[in-house]
């Protein structure tokens, strides 16, 4: 980055966000650091050899005003990556991406480029959404009065919270409301080991456990998690096992016969369902979420009014002598699919404006 700019110079620049995860890569312009998104295009992940060439190949789809005003102002980037961000070498978890930020700025010629951890991102989003990009679970909305939590199965599982801060004054969904007074609090709590909840759930994670010695949340409640998932369900029930495909090839198979009835494929994702309810409302104690807990990712979406005939809310709950606690937490399914990039913009803005430690 030159010395010679600032950070609120680079917030007015031209900025290229992407969220990025195992599966897809979904870049945006943003006018400056902030303001919403525009020109979205998802890119396959598999096509590319890392996060410069598939910036590239959607710099080039721009359209010619865009372009012009990169090269006249200088370009920054932002990144949110389904991986744990430290230091300049980063390696992405469910893709073969390996890289030098340092070495990405200087390839693409940018003026600044920022990353975060995909849900880090996704967190900064939260005080910015209202109804008509969310679906309550029993018509309660986060008051924005207390930390938030998001998690969210998508390739992967992830975590993040969101903590008031700097005098953020509590409002409710729908309402104004300024990151800045607000931090996000990244994490990888998707590789928190799995618990169970009863012994049905004991026997399914003893089976997972001859496939992975540590089968953490994500091992199970993911996309690449839900065909072992299946196959667990399967052994448990004495039903037959359908063979274990490759990363999540069977997954939208398994989301498919689920939601039409098949009896493996329905049973599976009852108990994934319910394994999400008990996870969020562990991550809810932990981060002390009283604001209200979002569920994000691609897979709970696609699940419907499944998901809100579940178990979840119930072993959401099911804490013994918490579950009072967690009975007032309101719980919301993020249903705009461009929350995530949305984040990123508001995550530039946001973290620059933060008063340095």
């Amino acid at each position: 980055m030159p010395a010679s700019l600032s950070p609120a110079l680079h917030q007015a620049q031209p900025w290229v966000v992407a969220d990025i995860g195992g599966t897809h890569a979904r870049f945006a312009w943003v006018d400056q650091a902030g303001q919403a998104v525009q020109q979205v295009h998802t890119l396959p992940t598999t096509e590319f050899s890392g996060p410069s060439q598939a910036m590239q190949h959607y710099v080039a789809q721009l359209p010619a005003e865009h372009r012009h005003r990169a090269q006249a102002q200088g370009l920054c980037a932002a990144w949110a990556l389904a991986t744990a961000v430290d230091g300049d070498w980063l390696e992405m978890t469910n893709v073969r991406w390996r890289f030098s930020r340092q070495a990405e700025q200087q390839r693409l010629g940018l003026q600044a480029l920022r990353v975060f951890n995909d849900f880090e991102a996704l967190a900064w989003s939260l005080p910015h959404l209202g109804p008509a990009q969310l679906r309550s679970w029993d018509g309660r909305w986060p008051s924005h009065q207390g930390p938030l939590a998001v998690i969210g199965p998508g390739t992967g599982l992830g975590v993040a919270g969101m903590v008031p801060a700097g005098g953020a004054e509590g409002r409710a969904v729908g309402g104004a409301s300024s990151s800045t007074g607000w931090v996000a609090l990244p994490g990888e709590g998707g590789h928190m080991t799995l618990a169970a909840h009863d012994d049905f759930e004991a026997a399914i994670l003893a089976r997972a456990r001859q496939h992975w010695p540590h089968v953490s949340a994500e091992r199970l409640l993911s996309g690449i998690g839900l065909p072992l998932l299946q196959a667990c369900v399967c052994e448990v029930n004495g039903w037959p096992v359908p063979p274990l495909q490759s990363e999540q090839a069977s997954t939208p198979e398994i989301l498919a016969a689920g939601l039409a009835g098949e009896a493996a494929a329905q049973r599976t994702l009852q108990v994934f369902c319910a394994m999400l309810g008990g996870f969020a409302g562990n991550v809810a104690l932990t981060l002390g979420a009283r604001g209200g807990v979002y569920i994000g990712g691609g897979l709970v979406p696609r699940l419907g009014d499944f998901f809100f005939a579940s178990d979840f809310r119930q072993r959401f709950e099911h804490k013994g002598r918490f579950a009072p606690y967690l009975q007032d937490i309101p719980t919301v399914v993020i249903t705009d699919t461009l929350a995530a990039l949305c984040g990123v913009s508001a995550a530039v803005a946001g973290s620059e404006a933060l008063p340095s430690a």
